[in-house]
């Protein structure tokens, strides 16, 4: 279960995907020489994925601001507001999953890093429970994120780069994907660059930079040469939410456009030269300087941040389509099935598998996470019990026979009512320990002494070792079993 950004064509016009969902957990890297397309692919990927994840924006030349529009998304001009503002939009905007364009225009360098640093910094220090998935999209991100020393303080260069090497290294385990793009790999900090899993890489000129980018794509030096042929808005793309080898992509068209666009020729004045110097400086002496007209006001913070809380509301996801509570059910069913069905969900944790859960439903048309993280919690122990529904009628009873067990037992118990009210054998100390989330047989004995010390199990065993397992509270006993 997963969502496909088309991105464009390759060389034989067949369409070329991104699969969201790994793009999510693996992050990407995007390079090329100005005028390469980089903003244009950038922006193909957000509008195609609009609606389905949440999306923040940092953007040095406030063109993506023109996303506000159509896709809803919020835009912050960062030069109005303080730096502790700035942390608090960042944490606002994770709380109420808003997308967010925050735009750096108007700011030196020293004052984007610092903005920079400060807005993901709030993103990363986020309460547990607002660790949603979202894209953090880092435009000219070897401003934030440089290989030496910038024309900065060095401490907002060390605050920057923190803050970048946090998104891209420990940025997955709260939800954030980190999509960065830069001109130039060689101004780029190569402890960022090199937790992206995921490269497409347009035309570049310069050679210690193509020879970056065919290491990145584990191409050889003599191959690097086809990097510097790309066509403008042409990619090469390697990685798991992509292609597993190098693919060349032609980015297809946007609806939007940025504020600032290519310059084109023009026809120059065809006015004399005598005439022109005669326009250049008549009536200089007399023309006194002209005040400069006020700045806007900016909203205040506190409006801000209730335009972000609305956004969701005011701007819904384009086709959701009506909450029918038993589609809703289905979903949940199915998703719990896969999650449960994915060998390395068995090492993971409710809180880690929460955020699986919530982008599988948005996968398949449920926009609103339909169980609080408890629920989560308790549907995923079922589920690995074997019960993917029915928990508040058939198995309430069951449940309620379970009150007294911490959340985290609740799988184990689950498994052994199923095997006995079904007359099944009883299940072995490995069939515990998977469900309980561990691989130690030693600890899956020591939760069935728990629930047989509070008299919720009665275990029996006869004199050639099969285990058999009676729920004394429900009368039902299972079948006798090899508990090894």
């Amino acid at each position: 279960m997963t969502f496909q950004v088309d991105m464009g064509t390759d060389g034989a016009g067949k369409s070329v995907p991104i699969d969201l969902e790994e793009l999510l957990a693996t992050r990407l890297l995007v390079q090329g020489n100005s005028g390469s397309g980089k903003s244009h692919l950038l922006r193909r990927l957000l509008e195609r994925s609009a609606g389905q994840v949440q999306q923040i924006i940092i953007d040095p030349e406030g063109d993506f601001t023109t996303l506000a529009g159509p896709y809803g998304h919020t835009a912050i001009e960062a030069v109005a507001y303080s730096v502790s503002e700035v942390t608090r939009f960042a944490a606002r905007c994770r709380e109420h999953r808003a997308s967010v364009v925050l735009s750096l225009e108007g700011l030196e360098m020293e004052g984007q890093m610092r903005c920079a640093a400060a807005f993901l910094s709030g993103l990363f220090d986020a309460p547990r429970e607002f660790w949603y998935p979202a894209l953090v999209v880092v435009d000219e991100a070897q401003i934030f994120a440089p290989a030496a020393g910038a024309e900065v303080s060095e401490e907002i260069r060390r605050a920057s780069l923190s803050a970048m090497t946090n998104l891209m290294c420990r940025g997955r385990k709260r939800g954030l994907a980190g999509i960065i793009a830069t001109q130039r790999l060689a101004k780029l900090s190569k402890n960022v660059a090199a937790e992206a899993s995921n490269f497409l890489m347009g035309r570049t000129f310069l050679d210690i930079d193509m020879a970056r980018a065919a290491d990145l794509l584990g191409m050889e030096r003599r191959q690097a040469e086809a990097i510097r042929d790309l066509q403008r808005g042409t990619f090469l793309a390697l990685g798991p939410a992509v292609s597993r080898r190098p693919v060349e992509i032609r980015i297809g068209a946007v609806d939007t456009s940025a504020r600032s666009s290519s310059p084109v020729l023009t026809p120059l004045p065809s006015a004399p030269a005598a005439d022109m110097k005669q326009f250049l400086l008549e009536g200089l002496e007399d023309m006194l300087p002209l005040a400069p007209p006020p700045p806007p006001r900016p909203a205040p913070a506190e409006e801000l941040i209730e335009q972000i809380s609305h956004a969701e509301e005011a701007h819904p996801a384009p086709d959701k389509p009506a909450e029918d509570p038993a589609h809703i059910e289905a979903v949940i069913i199915e998703v719990m099935r896969a999650i449960v069905a994915d060998p390395d969900a068995a090492s993971r944790t409710a809180a880690v598998l929460f955020q699986d859960f919530q982008v599988r439903c948005r996968m398949a048309g449920v926009y609103r996470v339909p169980l609080t993280p408890s629920a989560f919690a308790r549907r995923l122990a079922a589920a690995r019990a074997g019960i993917f529904g029915g928990l508040d009628e058939e198995w309430a009873e069951v449940i309620r026979a379970a009150n007294d067990l911490p959340d985290d037992m609740l799988g184990a118990f689950l498994l052994v009512a199923r095997a006995a009210k079904e007359g099944e054998p009883c299940p072995s100390d490995e069939e515990v320990a998977r469900t309980y989330g561990t691989s130690s047989l030693g600890r899956a004995r020591r939760v069935m002494s728990y629930m047989e010390g509070r008299n919720i199990l009665v275990t029996r065993t006869d004199l050639s070792g099969r285990r058999s397992i009676t729920i004394p509270g429900l009368g039902w006993t299972t079948a006798a079993a090899d508990a090894a």
